[in-house]
């Protein structure tokens, strides 16, 4: 099978020397990319309407958020005097309709759901040029791994952006399957490598077809996820269930891989001995659960995640680089620094944190990512970026992307007193969860915490998030002196006690308070 590993790192190998010569030339590069948006910003009502003609107009383009671009996003230009019915559409949930868009002169293939900064869900555009700057970073990354990565030998594959559950990703329109990322050809080609289980309706139906799948897959030696809670979840189903299991695939496992299933504490490199690597989130929020990995799995390497979006592919690992490099030939970067002034790629300063502002061919143009990064050093000449944390007004733990507004409007539904001190926090110890502080309550605190988590579930990542079980329910905690330990614990990490705000949403972990 390496011969065939080789064979299709020979056919990735030209979308890698065009992806290196980019880096050699990162600001020609960037050009080149701003050059094929104005060309389709002016075949389309968006760019039209803004006066697009070429890149010296590229200023006349607003730097937007998602509800900024929502009207355009359902078709309706919000300059026309036409009703757009916006309103009943996202209140319904209802996605967009596939076809023309005013936002790009490419048909839309789908729209991918993913969790709103305000509401429940945003959609995401997907136009086929979109698609193939995905499949771009997959080919230059696969071939990275081939050429510089352990010696795969049997390139048994297990891939997962995101599992498609039909009661929980209601995507309409949208991907089926984590390969509609990647374009047909690639799709075929991987066809031999890739390990898929059955199609699931339910969470419990998907952990127990994945648990088979991987079980009878001794020659797996990749696994690619997002966060690296989600294989600790798998890999805790498979323990629990372990005698289940092993009866129902008594027939499709060896007598050496079935009496595995008898330890109380599974060996994983013994179930899996031809494991050379894995992909995950290894930052920030991730940086623990990737440790967690790396102990379960000595001897793999676990590689973390460039910056990768619903929105768009942002960054990628190289072995080379080491560190992550920007898809500099297929999205086009701008970066606001803490003073509000704009930079291209090629101006950034080493050691400095930037917030990232991305224009891409799905129809996002100076698009607002809420993602921070700091520049660690320069790969031929192209800066390599660290993602650093999301954007204050967002809480991240396994990427559930809780954004403030969106969390203040599920505490009003609450309704509790105006005067009664409200704050969700997320908490690490003993799993991942939120707990909702209250200094005062009349109420019991049970329901109050059933409501809140059916609030917060309309967020599509944090109902995927907790059906995965890799958030625990949200907790409820009363205690008259929340406040003052909230202020100790902020002051004596430096901050001045005259600053000090409550917000309603706490982004950064409490793990020391007494409360806890």
């Amino acid at each position: 099978m390496r011969w065939l590993i080789e064979r299709f790192g020979s056919l990735l190998a030209p979308a890698s020397r065009r992806f290196y010569t980019a880096l050699e030339q990162p600001q020609q590069a960037q050009q080149a990319v701003q050059q094929r948006l104005v060309k389709r910003l002016r075949a389309c009502e968006y760019g039209q309407a803004l006066g697009i003609e070429d890149c010296t107009d590229w200023h006349r383009l607003p730097i937007v958020n998602y509800e900024d671009l929502q009207p355009w996003i359902w078709g309706s230009n919000p300059s026309s005097d036409q009703p757009s019915g916006l309103d009943s559409q996202v209140l319904t949930g209802t996605a967009p309709s596939i076809g023309r868009s005013p936002l790009t002169p490419e048909p839309i293939l789908f729209y991918e759901p993913t969790s709103g900064s305000s509401g429940p869900v945003k959609y995401i555009p997907y136009t086929r040029s979109l698609r193939r700057a995905f499949n771009h970073l997959f080919c230059v990354w696969a071939y990275d791994l081939i050429t510089q990565g352990p010696p795969f030998s049997t390139g048994k594959l297990y891939f997962s952006i995101s599992p498609t559950l039909s009661d929980v990703s209601q995507r309409d329109n949208g991907t089926t399957d984590d390969s509609d990322y990647l374009d047909p050809w690639l799709r075929w080609l991987l066809r031999t490598f890739w390990v898929t289980s059955p199609p699931s309706r339910t969470v419990e139906a998907f952990k127990e077809n994945l648990a088979r799948t991987l079980l009878q897959t001794e020659a797996l030696e990749i696994i690619s996820i997002w966060s690296p809670s989600f294989l600790t979840a798998q890999l805790h189903y498979i323990q629990t269930h372990r005698q289940r299991l092993q009866a129902a695939l008594q027939h499709q496992l060896s007598a050496t891989r079935s009496r595995l299933l008898d330890s109380t504490q599974i060996s994983w490199t013994d179930l899996w001995p031809q494991l050379k690597f894995i992909s995950c989130w290894d930052s920030v929020t991730a940086a623990d659960g990737a440790s967690g990995l790396r102990s379960q799995f000595p001897g793999v390497f676990v590689q973390g995640k460039g910056l990768l979006a619903t929105e768009a592919p942002m960054t990628l690992p190289l072995v080379a680089a080491q560190g992550c490099v920007p898809l500099l030939d297929e999205i086009f970067f701008e970066f606001e620094d803490d003073q509000g002034r704009y930079h291209p790629l090629h101006d950034l300063q080493l050691g400095q944190t930037y917030r990232v502002i991305i224009s891409q061919t799905g129809g996002l143009y100076r698009y607002r990512m809420g993602d921070r990064v700091r520049v660690t050093h320069t790969f031929l000449a192209t800066p390599c970026l660290q993602f650093v944390g999301r954007h204050q007004d967002v809480s991240d733990l396994v990427g559930e992307k809780l954004h403030i507004q969106f969390v203040s409007d599920c505490l009003d539904q609450l309704q509790l007193p105006a005067t009664c001190f409200q704050c969700l926090a997320p908490v690490r110890q003993p799993t991942d969860h939120y707990v909702l502080l209250l200094d005062r309550c009349d109420r019991d605190v049970r329901a109050i915490a059933t409501q809140l988590e059916r609030a917060l579930c309309e967020s599509f990542h944090y109902r995927l998030a907790r059906q995965l079980d890799q958030l625990a329910p949200v907790r409820v905690l009363v205690s008259n002196t929340l406040v003052e330990q909230l202020a100790t614990t902020k002051a004596q990490s430096g901050q001045c006690w005259g600053d000090i705000k409550h917000p309603r949403l706490i982004t950064n972990c409490l793990t020391e308070m007494n409360v806890f």
